[in-house]
């Protein structure tokens, strides 16, 4: 069975999937229950949409990891089924999005012929990385949310240049990495101390972005670049020390912030003790814990749980965004919320897998930072909804609702199946 028909069997299971969620979200919605073919005809266009990106990987990348896209696929349809049941209008525009994003999957897969071309724009990716996290603060374009300025508004316009920021800066840091991993992993002196030659350049950039983040607010986009950065340059030098240092100094940055941002110091506050507050600053986190906790095994069913007030509104608010894997541990029970971790799992294995067998440095970086993205950036959510770790605010790849995030999200994914191809395809060529 070749790769792309085992990627259509998977597709088929997604189209399965989602025409079950859909139905059962519409007849639980209905006071009497009457089957309707509309939930079919949303499921349908799913399904539709993603043949069509299946049918591009099969013409432009016939040697592509086979699981990466129907994972992709399932995870968005089970977002899209959660914010259909919270509120369909909120889920035709998430619907619009999805077209966008495997629109941009499809153009990157198509004209982006070389992606290792991308390695010697790694500069340009670089500062067009801090200029997309700069343009929040800019006064008249950024838009302040909920205390933090993530925003960009340009007419009718609004998305979050920082989700677009994250890829370009990882396109930067595969490239540079690439060219002076020797060096940083040997350094110079006694005790091999980097270069500031080398490591100045990698700094700049990497601290202009911290800056910028620190600046806006947006703690939750800190925290997951730093972790990307410490996590690449740990890969390409394989010195246990720049991770012991970067530790040190996330916790002492952290301490630093909790004395002097009061945000952060009622985030970490919330976080130790949410009960202090339960219907005040840690109303969010309570309501989270309880929706977990009320999901039991296997849920209560999809449109079954109580997760919307009779007037409309949410009983935690952010739901659809935040909060989206509390609804669906409340639903899918801890069965679907492990299984929802399980597939993201899956999805970083097999991106981890292609890091490993990638034979230039610039393509094994690039597969190991994409994939470290989307797995900090789950690890980072889903332990903020749970009480694991503070709560930053930040996106479920492929399940929030979020034009930004599933836009950027798609494009990761084209990225990671284009490495996947080359890769598979040296091995063909060696056999």
């Amino acid at each position: 069975m070749s790769l792309r028909t085992r990627e259509l069997l998977n597709l088929v299971v997604l189209g399965i999937v989602t025409t079950i969620g859909f139905v059962s979200v519409y007849l639980a919605s209905q006071d009497v229950p009457e089957f309707s073919t509309t939930s079919l005809s949303y499921a349908a266009f799913f399904l539709a949409l993603f043949f069509v990106a299946h049918l591009v990987v099969r013409i432009r990348l016939p040697l592509a990891d086979p699981h990466l896209l129907p994972i992709a696929g399932i995870l968005t349809a089970i977002g899209l089924t959660m914010i259909y049941r919270i509120e369909p209008d909120t889920a035709f525009k998430q619907g619009v999005w999805v077209v966008i994003g495997v629109g941009l999957f499809a153009g990157a897969c198509l004209l982006l012929r070389d992606y290792r071309s991308l390695d010697a724009l790694k500069y340009t990716c670089g500062i067009g990385a801090i200029v997309l996290l700069v343009l929040p603060a800019v006064p008249g374009l950024g838009l302040e949310v909920n205390g933090a300025r993530l925003w960009v508004s340009v007419g009718p316009l609004q998305f979050q240049p920082g989700e677009f920021a994250k890829v370009l800066l990882v396109i930067f840091l595969a490239g540079y990495l690439r060219d002076n991993r020797e060096l940083l992993s040997m350094g110079y002196g006694r005790i091999g101390v980097p270069s500031p030659k080398h490591f100045g350049p990698l700094l700049l950039i990497w601290g202009g972005a911290m800056l910028v983040l620190v600046q806006t607010n947006d703690l939750g986009g800190g925290l997951l670049l730093f972790s990307i950065f410490l996590a690449m340059l740990y890969v390409a030098t394989g010195r246990w020390p720049y991770v012991a240092v970067g530790l040190t100094l996330f916790a002492a940055g952290s301490w630093a912030l909790y004395e002097a941002v009061p945000r952060v110091g009622d985030r970490i506050a919330i976080w130790l003790d949410p009960w202090a507050e339960p219907d005040g600053a840690g109303y969010q986190l309570v309501q989270s814990i309880y929706s977990i906790a009320a999901g039991g095994i296997f849920g209560t069913g999809f449109g079954r749980g109580v997760l919307v007030r009779q007037d409309g509104g949410t009983y935690i608010p952010y739901l659809e965004t935040d909060f989206i894997y509390s609804a669906i541990a409340q639903e899918l029970g801890l069965a679907g919320a492990a299984a929802v971790i399980l597939l993201y799992l899956v999805f970083c294995y097999r991106g981890f897998r292609i890091a490993m067998s990638a034979d230039d440095g610039f393509s094994k970086l690039l597969a190991a930072g994409l994939t470290s993205t989307l797995a900090i950036q789950t690890f980072i959510i889903i332990g903020g909804v749970s009480g694991l770790i503070p709560l930053t605010g930040i996106t479920l790849p492929f399940v929030s609702y979020g034009g930004s995030s599933i836009v950027a999200n798609f494009l990761l994914l084209a990225l990671l199946l284009m490495v996947s191809h080359r890769v598979n395809e040296g091995v063909e060529g060696r056999r």
